[in-house]
Formats: C-alpha cells, sequence, structure tokens
C-alpha cells in the first residue's frame, strides 16, 4: 500500500460521513484569527484541471508552472504519477500563491482550496462496495472557521465555492486513475509514465505532441476536433484521457489510419506474430 493511500484510509476512519445534505457551520474571512494558517505546509495534490486553469492564470505554460510551482512525490507503489503544489522554502512554508490579502488566485484556486473543510472520497478509492462518493469534514486543529455561524449544507457549500466544474472534470481524470487496470495491479513502464504525465499535466508539451509529430499522420483526428484541442486546454484534456485509454489501457478509442494499420500488419506478418 502506498503512503498517499494509507492516509487516505486513517482520515476516512477518523472522519464521519456526510450526505449532501448534512450540515455544517463554517467561515473563512480575513477577520478570522487563522486566516491564511491553513495555507502553509500543507500536501496538495493537483489535478489536471487544477494545472490547466492556474497556468492560465498566471500566464505562463504548462511546462514552466510544473517547474516552479509543483513537485512530484516518490512512492514506488504509485502506479501512476501524481503531482503536489510545491510550498515556498522558507521554515512557515507557505503557499506560493498566498499573500497578505489572502489567495492571489482565488478564482482559479485547485479543488482541494475549494472543497476545505471538505473531502471527498470516492468508492474505488476505499475498495468499498458502496457505488456512491460521501463526504467528510477535515477539522484542521489550527482552523478558527468553524467557529464562525454561517450555516451550510455539503451542496450547499459546494455551490457557493464553484465545485461543479472542477468536479465534471475531475470525475474523467478519476476514471482514468480508478481504472481496473491500475486496480488490478498492473505496472505502466517509463516510457508510459512519460506519456501519461504529458498527457495529464503537461498539456502544452502533449499539444506540441499531437501537432508537430507524426500522430496525425497515423490517427483519424477530423478537422473539427483539431481546431478545438489546439485552442482549448480543457478539450486537449479530455482528448489526452482518450489517448491514455488507447495508448496505455489498450481500448478502442482513437482510429487508426488504414494504411498505417496495413503497414502494421504487414510488419507483424513479417516477425511471424500473424497467420
Amino acid at each position: 500500500m502506498s503512503e498517499i493511500q494509507r492516509l487516505k484510509e486513517e482520515i476516512l476512519k477518523e472522519y464521519p460521513r456526510l450526505d449532501r445534505d448534512a450540515e455544517f457551520s463554517f467561515g473563512c474571512h480575513p477577520g478570522v484569527k487563522c486566516f491564511n494558517g491553513c495555507c502553509a505546509d500543507v500536501n496538495i495534490f493537483l489535478t489536471p484541471y487544477d494545472i490547466v486553469r492556474l497556468k492560465k492564470r498566471l500566464e505562463i505554460t504548462s511546462e514552466e508552472f510544473l517547474k516552479k510551482y509543483t513537485i512530484m512525490p516518490f512512492d514506488k507503489n504509485l502506479p501512476y504519477p501524481v503531482v503536489m503544489f510545491r510550498m515556498s522554502d522558507d521554515d512557515k512554508k507557505a503557499c506560493q500563491l498566498v499573500g497578505d490579502k489572502g489567495c492571489t488566485v482565488y478564482e482559479d484556486r485547485p479543488w482541494a482550496c475549494r472543497m476545505y473543510p471538505l473531502g471527498l472520497a470516492s468508492p474505488g478509492e476505499t475498495g468499498e462496495s458502496t457505488d456512491k462518493d460521501f463526504y467528510f469534514l477535515m477539522r484542521d486543529p489550527i482552523c478558527e472557521g468553524f467557529k464562525e455561524s454561517n450555516k451550510w449544507t455539503v451542496d450547499s457549500w459546494m455551490r457557493n465555492q464553484g465545485v461543479d466544474e472542477y468536479d465534471a472534470m475531475g470525475r474523467e481524470f478519476k476514471d482514468v486513475t480508478l481504472h481496473p487496470f491500475f486496480r488490478e495491479g498492473q505496472g505502466i513502464t517509463p516510457k508510459q509514465v512519460e506519456m501519461f504525465f504529458m498527457a495529464c499535466y503537461n498539456v502544452d508539451k502533449f499539444r506540441d505532441f499531437v501537432f508537430n509529430s507524426s500522430f496525425l499522420r497515423k490517427f483519424i483526428v477530423d478537422q473539427t476536433e483539431q481546431d478545438r484541442i489546439k485552442a482549448d486546454d480543457v478539450a486537449l484534456l479530455r482528448f489526452g484521457f482518450r489517448w491514455i485509454r488507447f495508448a496505455i489501457f489498450g481500448e478502442d478509442t482513437m482510429k487508426i489510419k488504414d494504411e498505417i494499420a496495413e503497414d502494421k500488419e504487414k510488419e507483424l506478418r513479417l516477425k511471424g506474430k500473424l497467420k
């Protein structure tokens, strides 16, 4: 079991489960004594959509964002690469994007920051037979926000924080990370790790791969989709998820051009792999 999975299981054992109608009190604003306190020395795992929003907000490439603002934790038990936000190197280990008045990228803050103080778990992450996601409150000891009088349900908090758009993309990514291929313990090669990382996290490099390699000479991608993924990072992410399903999981999500398929068949016949 990976260290990340172990921590998840400990959290889920400790905190009561909530449904969408569950109520809680919480508030976060400059008047709260601990304001900005939770934005330091914390592990924030970034989703592909988080990176797309943040690199656009900062007006930098995904390559530049990954280099300056992220780290990749090494865990030999992780079946695929994950990305974490890099905190500052000072003693406080503060978030690089937090200023005296709060988050400087608030409108494009990551999913985990939007959700707090809520956490979310899915059946595939817990190994349980239930088919429903469930929520829980993460009560950080330093957080004074729970003393505020603002009343929320899980549902109203998520709507207020603009989580829905992040959730939609998060579910598509989760369908990849919780794929049976990984759950059955199958590993991926170093080359596939690079491909997974590029398609999910380094979208600008993935776009270059699609348009400036032999990719479009080999695969059928109609002009409408080409125009869309050239201009829209979200469309490109979804295209990347399809590519992972094809290139790593072996699913029929991409169409090879007939002449390429014929050449491949001839090659296999010459090698004696087809009769």
